[in-house]
């Protein structure tokens, strides 16, 4: 990726941004109906404004790249053979946005070769937006500004905060394994967002169960911009997805996975 196609990109996902909450106020701030996906297995709900969201983006995205492959939660992966992919949440934190909580976000990535390059987290309800427009370089949006995001890399594993979150996903029996983890869960996860504030160096480290694609690849360059540290669980690539560790620095990541091994076995 060249610095120019950096920009293409990355001022085409600002210019998104601004669309999907003008799109939200004028078409999906009322009434909705929400469905489960589990069917009595269970919940995991999709409401008709994450699919309206998501055929909104895909417009957006074939319009000005009609090669690229799409790959969105609710309607899959296009049909085009390309290096280029776009990953799609339409609404992360649907149950936010379904008890009305204002951390529902809209995640966005650009994948070169099935590896996340670019990535937008727009919160439409906060009425600002996270990413990143290079390796490097990432911002927050907010009023009409922008702040570069920066880990704060100096806070040791001592006073570390830690937001984590397993969802019902982690057995009581594999959380008895890790109490040294659990006592250091101080703050709780807001979906997207607490990524997001680890980006800004107000959180410095996130832990969370049985992420999906869409859930973490949007964020993955936006925190590696800001100078964060992801992997899986098992210190693999977070491009897998599944159980993610995020951390302020190396070396309290390492110690964070340390208290998370006994879980994996």
């Amino acid at each position: 990726m060249d610095p120019k196609s950096y920009r293409t990109y990355s001022n085409f996902l600002k210019s998104l941004s601004f669309k999907l909450t003008r799109f939200y106020y004028k078409k999906l701030d009322k009434n909705f109906v929400v469905y489960n996906k589990f069917k009595g297995k269970g919940y995991d709900p999709v409401t008709t404004s994450d699919r309206a969201f998501e055929i909104f983006i895909r417009k957006q995205i074939k319009r000005k790249f009609p090669t690229h492959q799409i790959i969105g939660e609710e309607f899959g992966k296009s049909k085009n053979l390309s290096e280029f992919s776009w990953i799609i949440d339409p609404i992360d934190g649907t149950r936010s946005y379904v008890s009305g909580n204002p951390t529902w976000s809209n995640l966005i990535s650009l994948n070169y070769r099935g590896n996340p390059i670019i990535g937008l987290a727009n919160f439409p309800k906060l009425k600002k937006f996270y990413m990143n427009i290079n390796k490097t370089t990432a911002f927050v949006y907010e009023n009409g500004k922008k702040r570069r995001l920066k880990v704060n890399k100096k806070i040791n594993f001592e006073n570390l905060k830690l937001a984590a979150a397993f969802h019902g996903w982690l057995p009581i029996k594999k959380q008895l394994k890790i109490k040294k983890f659990l006592i250091k869960m101080q703050f709780p996860c807001f979906d997207a967002l607490t990524y997001a504030q680890l980006a800004e160096g107000r959180i410095d480290a996130v832990v969370q169960c049985a992420n999906k694609i869409w859930d973490i690849h949007p964020l993955i360059p936006i925190i590696n911009a800001a100078g964060g540290v992801v992997t899986t669980w098992d210190n693999k690539n977070p491009v897998l997805a599944g159980n993610i560790a995020v951390s302020n620095n190396l070396a309290n990541h390492k110690k964070i996975l340390k208290l998370l091994k006994p879980a994996l076995k």
